[in-house]
């Protein structure tokens, strides 16, 4: 196991501005739970041309629906950075990288946290979630979760962060791993490095990767490269990107191996029987910081 070359970028204060609706959407059977506006703080701001997403997106009247989940479905969302709200058929919802500046619309039911940046975590969540789960513990052993809500199981595999200082700070990280509707879903959260066997057999069949892929704060491209690729998962949808040009050098470098296409509306809906059968990197419109 090697830690990323990359530099590790720290997070940079800029100007607030009001948190907007990264979906805009009410979600069927639930009333929308009115999240609060907070300051943006992204970890790294980068010299290229412009955020991937920083219209105000066109707001739903509340009276829209989306379509229920049939058995075997799950619903991905992208909210933004490292934030996704995940359903299932029963309705559970689980927004990951949960935090005080990137939120979905909707309360969820399970949420999951890194410690690498205030982008990845809170001290604060709404008292009306039900699963809080952090991905370190303050004694520095792996957070080790396993969890079963209804229809969904959690369970988390331990990896490293990188400290302030450049050293190594064991279990800051968890890839949290969502066993929903027949399919594994795993968020790599703020991965600093390549992962070891163990790690790999940990982690197990994997269908869906949520993976950081800015190449830097993270873990570098060719290492990200190495993981999906040992991942060997049919679907791949990149986060943490910040910019148009972290998420393209990205694309640029994984489409010689993979397909790539980019949708227009940040949600998907997947099941055993729609995976690809190449591997495939789907690029979900939303919130580059």
């Amino acid at each position: 196991m090697h830690e990323a070359a990359g530099r590790f970028f720290g997070e940079q204060p800029m100007r607030s501005m009001p948190l907007l609706m990264s979906l805009g959407l009410a979600f069927a059977a639930t009333p929308a739970f009115a999240q609060g506006s907070a300051p943006v703080k992204p970890e790294m701001m980068e010299s290229c041309p412009g955020l991937v997403a920083r219209e105000r997106p066109r707001v739903i009247p509340a009276a829209f629906r989306l379509a229920a989940l049939k058995e075997g479905e799950v619903r991905i969302n992208y909210i933004g950075h490292s934030t996704f709200l995940i359903e299932s058929p029963k309705l559970v919802r689980i927004a990951t990288d949960f935090n005080d500046y990137v939120k979905p619309p909707v309360l969820p039911d399970i949420v999951t946290m890194n410690r690498a940046h205030s982008t990845h975590f809170t001290d604060r969540p709404d008292p009306g979630i039900k699963f809080v789960l952090r991905g370190w513990k303050e004694d520095g052993k792996p957070a080790g979760h396993d969890v079963q809500v209804q229809d969904v199981r959690v369970r988390s595999v331990a990896t490293n962060i990188r400290d302030w200082g450049g050293g190594t700070q064991r279990h800051g990280n968890s890839i949290f791993i969502f066993e929903v509707a027949n399919l594994c879903i795993a968020h790599l959260g703020h991965l600093h490095h390549t992962l070891n066997q163990q790690q790999l057999n940990e982690v197990g069949r994997v269908d869906v990767v949520l993976a950081p892929v800015d190449g830097g704060a993270t873990l570098d491209l060719d290492g990200m490269v190495e993981v999906l690729t040992a991942l060997k998962a049919p679907l791949v949808i990149p986060m943490h990107f910040f910019s148009t040009y972290t998420l393209n050098r990205f694309l640029e470098r994984i489409s010689k191996d993979w397909d790539v296409e980019k949708a227009e509306v940040p949600s998907v809906v997947v099941s055993k029987h729609t995976l690809p059968t190449k591997p495939k990197l789907l690029v979900l419109p939303g919130r580059a910081f």
